[in-house]
C-alpha cells in the first residue's frame, strides 16, 4: 500500500529543508518545484543524500566463505553542503546534454536511413519485406518468445509507423502507387529503433558494406552500437536523466585497433565505464566523423563539459558520467583545478 502523503509545493520545500537541503532563494525554488516537479528534480539531488555503510555477505545473502562486500542504504538526510541550487545546476546541465546528444543522433539516424535504403534498395524496392534478402536468423528462425520470426514483428511495427504518418509524400505515394512503399520512401517515417532493428536483421555482407563507411570493420559491432544508441535516444526523447544513467543496452567491444582512443573502456575491470553514457558519446563522435568530418559537435560538447557542475563532495564527479581517468587528458575536458 502506498503511504506517502500528497504535499503542497511549500510543504515539499519545507521537507527538503528539514532534511538538510540548503535553499538560498525560496521563491525561485518554489517556481522550479511547480514547473519541473519534485519527482523529476529528485533524481538530481539523489547523489547528495547521505548513506549508511553496511556489510553483507556476497551473493544476495548467501555466505561464500568469510568474504563480504560493502553496500549502503540511501538515507533521507542530505550531505553537508547540499543545496537546491546545486541540483538545479545539474538538471540544467543534463537538459543541455540531452539536446546536444539528440542533435548527434539525428544526424546518425538520417545517414543510417540513406545507407540502409540504398544498400537494400539495390536488390529491389521491397527488399525489406523479403526474408530471402535478409539474415536468416532474423527473417526465418522462430523467436521462442513470440512464436514467429523477429522479422514478422518488425514488419508489423514499421507498417504501423507508415499507416500513422501524416506526411504528404506518404499520402501521395499510397494514393498513386498503393502499398507497400519502396524502402527509400517507407524508411523516412521509421524511428531510430526500427532502423537499428532492420540493420541488425540484414545479411552480414550488407551490414559490413554500411559499417565500413563509418570506419567500423565489423557489421555486428555496429549493430550493437546502434541498438545502444537507440536506447540513448529513448532516454533523451523522454527527457529522462542522462548524465549518470546506467546504460542497460551496452555497446559491444569493437575489434582491436578500431577505436584506439577509447577501446580501453572494454578492458576487464572497466564494467562501470561501459555502463555509463560517456562511452556512447564517444561512439557518436566516431560515427559523426564519417558522416561529417567538419562537424562542430564535439567542440560544442567540449564547451558544455566545461560547465559540468563537478563536486566530488556531493557525489557529482566524472566517474558517475563514465569518464575513465586517462580520458581526462583529452582536449574536450576542462583543465583540472589546481
Amino acid at each position: 500500500m502506498y503511504e506517502k502523503p500528497w504535499l503542497s509545493y511549500p510543504e515539499q520545500l519545507e521537507q527538503l529543508k528539514a532534511r538538510g537541503l540548503a535553499v538560498t532563494d525560496e521563491v525561485k525554488a518554489l517556481e522550479y518545484l511547480e514547473r519541473i516537479g519534485y519527482y523529476r528534480l529528485s533524481g538530481y539531488w539523489h547523489p547528495f543524500r547521505e548513506r549508511s555503510g553496511l556489510f553483507c555477505p556476497i551473493g544476495k545473502g548467501i555466505k561464500r566463505g568469510k568474504k563480504t562486500k560493502e553496500t549502503s542504504t540511501v538515507l533521507d538526510s542530505f550531505k553537508p553542503g547540499s543545496s537546491f541550487e546545486a541540483a538545479v545546476h545539474l538538471y540544467v546541465f543534463d537538459k543541455r546534454l540531452r539536446l546536444l546528444v539528440l542533435d548527434a543522433l539525428e544526424r546518425i539516424e538520417v545517414a543510417l536511413r540513406v545507407d540502409i535504403a540504398h544498400t537494400l534498395g539495390k536488390y529491389e524496392p521491397f527488399a525489406y519485406l523479403k526474408p530471402h534478402l535478409l539474415f536468416a536468423g532474423f527473417a526465418e528462425e522462430v523467436d521462442s518468445r513470440t512464436g514467429v520470426p523477429r522479422h514478422v514483428d518488425w514488419m508489423k511495427k514499421q507498417a504501423i509507423q507508415v499507416s500513422r504518418s501524416k506526411e504528404d509524400f506518404i499520402r501521395h505515394n499510397k494514393n498513386k502507387y498503393g502499398l507497400p512503399l519502396p524502402i527509400w520512401i517507407a524508411c523516412e517515417v521509421w524511428d531510430f529503433n526500427t532502423l537499428s532493428e532492420l540493420y541488425a536483421g540484414m545479411r552480414p555482407e550488407d551490414q559490413n558494406v554500411i559499417a565500413e563507411k563509418y570506419g567500423v570493420q565489423n557489421g555486428r559491432t555496429l549493430a550493437s552500437w546502434l541498438r545502444s544508441l537507440s536506447y540513448l535516444r529513448n532516454v533523451c526523447a523522454h527527457h529522462s536523466r542522462l548524465w549518470n544513467r546506467n546504460v542497460i543496452d551496452q555497446p559491444q567491444k569493437p575489434p582491436t585497433g578500431m577505436v584506439r582512443g577509447f577501446e580501453a573502456a572494454w578492458e576487464p575491470g572497466n564494467e562501470h565505464t561501459v555502463a555509463r553514457p560517456f562511452l556512447l558519446l564517444c561512439i557518436c563522435k566516431k560515427l559523426l566523423n564519417a558522416i561529417n568530418p567538419a562537424s562542430s559537435w564535439w567542440q560544442r560538447f567540449s564547451e558544455l563539459l566545461a560547465e559540468f557542475p563537478e563536486n566530488e563532495q556531493l557525489g557529482i564527479g566524472w566517474g558517475a558520467f563514465g569518464v575513465a581517468e586517462e580520458w581526462r587528458s583529452w582536449d574536450c575536458f576542462p583543465k583540472r583545478r589546481q
